[in-house]
């Protein structure tokens, strides 16, 4: 039930508001006397009572109204803020268990510890956490891979919810295999049947590519992400030292046809907004999420859901000034009767 633009928890308490009438029905003692100008003339007096009933019915008034529990429903609200829209592939297979490929020396004096805190994935989940929380106006989404996709959070403003999924996602141990085209389908398909809000980013974060890259897969991929106006931008943590995703004269022939450059180089020639990132270190991993940040800030239709709003307390407040108001009236007619029989 919705008055005054307030919903009600137990609207049937209103029906006690006549209640806040008693004050008004106080018997009235009839007196004989010999001289009608015995009786003093003496306003200040009435002015008090009739403040006094008014503050009787305002308690009661606002007594039925708290406890009928006035509140404001939950709602959405649409503002213009900066940022995007971004979903965030990470990737769950064993070899991101290991350590940057930058850190090759350190493992090998044993001040790092391959599969532990220093791992690609809890490193790379503790730095997105960080990039989460810069940018309060992004809507996030999630998905984890290895030889499956899992979206496990859908688009959401809640920078607590993806902040706990990110952190989940650091548990365990990777698995076997990697498959990208999975995790990039599903990736796309979290934005269908969403309306068009700004920019809409795919965050690929892997040391690996993809081996399944038919022909077939390639168009279906480009498609879906010309069809949802996607971004991409791929973070790779280097697995191999000293290769990189472009081929270079020198670069040795076991690089020829590696997963990461066949995935490298379809994005390139799809003709979709692709960017590649290189991280073989953790300071070059945090440079990019940085770099990232800084150039993802465009016009961007935000909704922010306006949890349910308990306004009880106001009510119970003027009650209880209200009556601690009735209860000094009564202690100083005490003390004055006191007073003039003392």
């Amino acid at each position: 039930m919705s008055l005054g633009g307030l919903h009600w928890s137990l609207p049937w308490l209103l029906f006690l508001l006549p209640l806040s009438l008693l004050p008004w029905w106080t018997h009235r003692q009839e007196h004989v006397v010999a001289w009608v100008r015995f009786v003093p003339v003496d306003p200040l007096s009435r002015m008090i009572g009739l403040l006094l009933k008014s503050l009787a019915s305002l308690a009661i008034a606002a007594l039925v109204f708290a406890f009928a529990g006035p509140y404001f429903p939950e709602k959405q609200v649409e503002r213009i803020g900066e940022g995007a829209e971004i979903v965030l592939l990470l990737d769950r297979s064993r070899s991101m268990d290991d350590p940057f490929a930058g850190s090759v020396k350190t493992v090998q004096t044993g001040l790092v510890t391959p599969g532990r805190e220093n791992s690609k994935r809890r490193m790379a989940g503790r730095f997105l956490n960080e990039f989460i929380q810069k940018r309060p106006d992004d809507r996030f989404g999630f998905v984890l891979f290895s030889s499956e996709a899992f979206d496990l959070l859908p688009l959401t403003y809640s920078k607590a919810a993806i902040s706990a999924t990110v952190a989940a996602s650091m548990l365990g141990k990777g698995l076997s295999d990697t498959n990208i085209t999975k995790a990039l389908e599903a990736a796309a398909k979290m934005f269908e049947g969403q309306a068009y809000r700004g920019a809409r980013i795919v965050l690929l974060v892997s040391d690996g590519g993809s081996s399944e890259l038919d022909n077939a897969t390639k168009d279906r991929i480009t498609n879906l992400y010309k069809k949802q106006s996607l971004t991409v931008y791929w973070i790779y943590l280097q697995s191999r030292k000293g290769m990189s995703l472009d081929v270079k004269p020198g670069d040795s022939p076991l690089w020829k046809d590696v997963p990461e450059r066949n995935l490298h180089e379809f994005f390139k020639g799809s003709k979709l907004p692709y960017r590649a990132f290189e991280a073989s270190t953790l300071e070059e991993f945090n440079t990019a999420l940085d770099e990232i940040n800084e150039q993802q800030y465009q016009t961007l239709v935000v909704t922010e859901t306006i949890p349910k709003e308990n306004k009880s307390k106001p009510f119970f407040i003027v009650a209880l000034l209200a009556l601690l108001l009735l209860l000094l009236s009564q202690i100083y007619t005490v003390w004055g009767v006191r007073l003039a029989h003392g």
